[in-house]
């Protein structure tokens, strides 16, 4: 996890600070069952919440004490022995160090959807926002990077917001898949600790339990979850480069903001460059990083085996802080954007027309000329126009086989014509 593209409240989900304190959370929980089943000593499990619940653990004690013991969990349980006193003997009762891991990650990534979702319904408003703005500002829609036919930035905007809106309900679901609880023991047969235990601690720490854990929580659920994060990280780059594309000197329809007193360039003082959206790019490929390897943890051996802990220990944190940052970042650049309809109207004229060819042809497929003959007469006459040799209406006035009337002719060129069922698809994305 990098600094520069963290925000505070992202990392310190993921600090030891927080780790530790949901550690001990999760071991007092499941004292205070075990303590109502008979297991251990009441006077114990509350000693446990009452020594503990306001402890500072330390860090460097804990690392101190795995240097020796190469084993974090019970380094931590030594260092909780040291705070709490004799009643930490009943710490741990049945239960095995990924109860406590697992059971963590999940309340870890847990948190961090609540602020990716967060961050989803920021994008969302700013999006619905400008796309409302922009209802009927008519630019040119591209194919292959080339002028196809007109549409709105409306509709673009309210193109992304549909994404979004499916990057949410992924996320919904990501969360509930992944936060799960387990507290079922060595083996996961609950032989040494009681299923209401973990039903416990689960309802406590905000989760489900896991139907069959054996030792570790199954890792589809975690596939699945960085397989979320990697399209919505995809579907945050899809609109980072269409805002980088519109930015283009020789397009320039929209602009990142360029505030007062920042530099584009440390050699060329004219530069205005899309280094947020640029960036946005960046990000997305380091959150689909996470990805492939979190698929590859699928497979542990038997119960288990900690091929995945390495791996997580990276993608947890990295994955999901960058991707907040993202989507923090990406809202920011919407409702900043600099729009201007007056060069999507210059780009929309630069072909003379031609992004009306289809309708021309269409026009005198109705009149009753064949498709091939029509086709072919309308390409005729816009590769005139592509190698500069005047303007598209005047040749089809001019050529024989378009059988139309001049007035006709002359309203095929209408913009209004491709707006007219914006309201149709703003009804399906913002709804009445």
């Amino acid at each position: 996890m990098i600094t520069r593209y963290s925000r505070p409240v992202a990392a310190a989900i993921w600090s030891q600070e927080t780790k530790y304190k949901i550690w001990f959370e999760i071991e007092a929980h499941a004292a205070t069952k075990m303590a109502e089943l008979g297991v251990i000593p009441q006077d114990a499990a509350d000693a446990i919440w009452a020594k503990g619940k306001d402890a500072t653990f330390d860090a460097d004690r804990i690392d101190e004490i795995e240097r020796t013991t190469k084993h974090d969990v019970i380094a931590f349980l030594t260092h909780v022995s040291e705070i709490v006193g004799e009643e930490a003997r009943f710490l741990h009762q049945g239960m095995t160090s990924s109860d406590v891991l697992d059971t963590c990650f999940a309340v870890q990534l847990a948190r961090s959807s609540d602020l990716l979702i967060d961050g989803v319904d920021r994008v969302l408003a700013a999006l619905e926002t400008r796309a409302k703005e922009h209802k009927y500002t008519p630019t040119v829609g591209r194919s292959h990077g080339i002028h196809a036919e007109p549409v709105t930035f409306g509709l673009k905007l309210a193109g992304y917001h549909a994404e979004f809106q499916r990057a949410k309900r992924r996320l919904i679901t990501a969360k509930e898949e992944i936060a799960t609880c387990a507290i079922s023991g060595a083996v996961g047969t609950f032989a040494n600790v009681d299923p209401a235990v973990e039903q416990y601690v689960a309802n406590k720490m905000g989760l489900q339990v896991e139907p069959v854990s054996t030792q570790v929580i199954p890792r589809d659920r975690h596939a699945a979850f960085f397989a979320a994060l990697g399209v919505i990280a995809s579907s945050v780059e899809r609109l980072a480069v269409e805002i980088r594309h519109l930015q283009r000197t020789e397009v320039l329809e929209a602009e990142e903001f360029f505030d007062k007193g920042q530099k584009g360039s440390s050699a060329m003082p004219h530069k205005r460059n899309p280094i947020l959206t640029e960036n946005l790019t960046g990000l997305a490929r380091l959150v689909r990083s996470a990805v492939t390897p979190a698929m590859e943890n699928v497979a542990l051996w038997h119960e288990r085996d900690i091929s995945h802990s390495s791996v997580e220990r990276g993608i947890g944190p990295d994955a999901t802080i960058h991707l907040d940052f993202a989507l923090q970042r990406l809202a920011n650049v919407v409702e900043r954007l600099n729009v201007y309809p007056e060069n999507m109207q210059k780009n929309i004229d630069r072909l003379g027309g031609l992004v009306h060819s289809q309708r021309v042809m269409l026009a005198l497929t109705q009149a009753g000329i064949s498709r091939e003959d029509a086709y072919a007469a309308v390409q005729e006459n816009a590769m005139k126009v592509w190698r500069g040799e005047g303007v598209f209406i005047d040749f089809l006035k001019a050529d024989a086989r378009v059988t139309l009337p001049a007035e006709q002719l002359e309203a095929l060129f209408d913009l209004d014509y491709h707006t007219k069922n914006v309201d149709v698809v703003f009804k399906r994305v913002f709804g009445d």
